[in-house]
């Protein structure tokens, strides 16, 4: 590769992406050299303090749910025509899409139209494994190397016809110090409360439904359960005071924590879950916690069940390729199911060992050597630089 400055520009779409691509900014630097590189893009303030200058402030486009989505959809269909408009006025060596498909794929499809020698690299897969199969071969059209955080998707995208994938792991490998107990910190085997974590989602659609079905099925699991059990719900800044008001009709009184060192201090010592679907069921699932899983969607939302081709909807199940997580959706999220399912794993049942026993597989399956994920994902890009200039 040649002495000649790179340009590299990075667009993501909401925070968990601009933590993502900072990430990768770093090991860009740390593999190629920080002189090298010029970064532009869009990113928030993780990307930021890398050296990134966003074109726009990351809050125009990082909006979650259909309605939001909706409402915000002149402002969003602006910031993709100036975002492609930017990229192929820049003529970058490459173009990094994170995460945010409805915002990041549209950039990349316009960019490939207009700009097709710019090389595009996908930065964590749609889930085409799960519904809407027909995204992943058209992404071969704009899309010359998908970075997947989940060990199952190079095998989805090859089955499916997509582009070339390589597996590059999920963040979460590099905290399982943080995500996991120490000696003395987990166990209530001596007798002591359960500990039990209540998981409502990180979006206020999924905190407005899930709270009052996991507030009863606390009613029902305190008039059940043998031993006395404590709840603890680790909750993001922007749904905290919903939850708190939420919880106030609630006859188990929770201990609300922020921030991410009180949640993973919640993880190490819990006993038990009830959570909403997403990843938070990976971080449970590595940290070594049995789990309920729930869901609810709008009634418009849930006529896109009959798209969805996932054997399950929980990201652990899926990564374990074996449903051992009892998942209740829609209509079967009830106090009396989600009571019924989670009571088992306050006790030394079958329930409970099943999961216990295939949480462990989880290392060996996600497991990528001595790479970090940020590393491989920077090698992966400097591979398809290398290409581009040699073609």
């Amino acid at each position: 590769m040649s002495d000649a400055p790179l340009s590299v520009w990075i667009v993501s779409g909401e925070e968990s992406g601009d933590q993502l691509g900072a990430k990768l900014m770093r090991a860009l630097k740390a593999r190629l050299g920080a002189n090298r590189l010029r970064f532009s893009g869009v990113g928030g303030h993780a990307m930021a303090e890398e050296g990134l200058k966003s074109l726009f402030p990351l809050e125009d486009i990082a909006v979650m749910g259909f309605s939001a989505v909706i409402a915000r959809l002149p402002t969003i269909l602006k910031r993709i025509r100036l975002t492609a408009d930017a990229v192929v006025a820049a003529q970058p060596d490459i173009l990094i899409i994170i995460d945010s498909p409805d915002f990041t794929h549209r950039v990349a499809k316009a960019v490939r139209q207009r700009a097709p020698q710019i090389p595009i690299v996908d930065y964590v897969s749609p889930s085409v494994w799960a519904w809407r199969p027909g995204r992943a071969p058209k992404m071969r059209r704009y899309v010359d190397h998908l970075l997947a955080l989940l060990p199952f998707e190079p095998e989805a995208h090859r089955r499916l016809g997509g582009p070339p994938t390589t597996y590059v792991g999920h963040p979460l490998i590099e905290r399982l110090a943080e995500i996991r107990p120490k000696a003395g910190e987990r166990g209530s085997a001596d007798g002591g409360p359960i500990k039990l974590l209540v998981l409502p989602g990180s979006r206020r659609s999924e905190v407005g439904r899930l709270m009052e079905p996991f507030g009863e099925a606390l009613t029902l699991l305190q008039q059940r359960s043998p031993r006395p059990f404590k709840v603890t719900i680790p909750a993001v800044p922007h749904v905290t005071d919903e939850i708190k008001a939420r919880a106030e009709a609630w006859s188990v009184k929770p201990r609300i924590v922020e921030g991410e060192a009180a949640k993973w201090a919640a993880f190490r010592e819990a006993d038990a879950a009830l959570a909403a679907s997403g990843t938070v069921t990976l971080e449970l699932g590595l940290s070594g916690v049995p789990m309920v899983v729930a869901y609810r969607v709008s009634k418009i939302e849930e006529v896109l069940k009959y798209l969805i081709k996932a054997p399950s909807i929980v990201l652990t199940n899926l990564v374990l390729n074996e449903n051992v997580i009892p998942e209740l959706i829609q209509w079967d999220c009830t106090p009396e199911k989600l009571a019924d399912a989670v009571l088992p794993l306050f006790s030394d049942t079958s329930e409970r060992r099943r999961q216990l026993d295939a949480f462990r597989r989880m290392d060996d399956l996600m497991r990528i050597g001595d790479e970090a994920p940020s590393e491989r994902a920077a090698r992966i890009v400097e591979e398809v630089l290398a290409a581009e200039r040699k073609a």
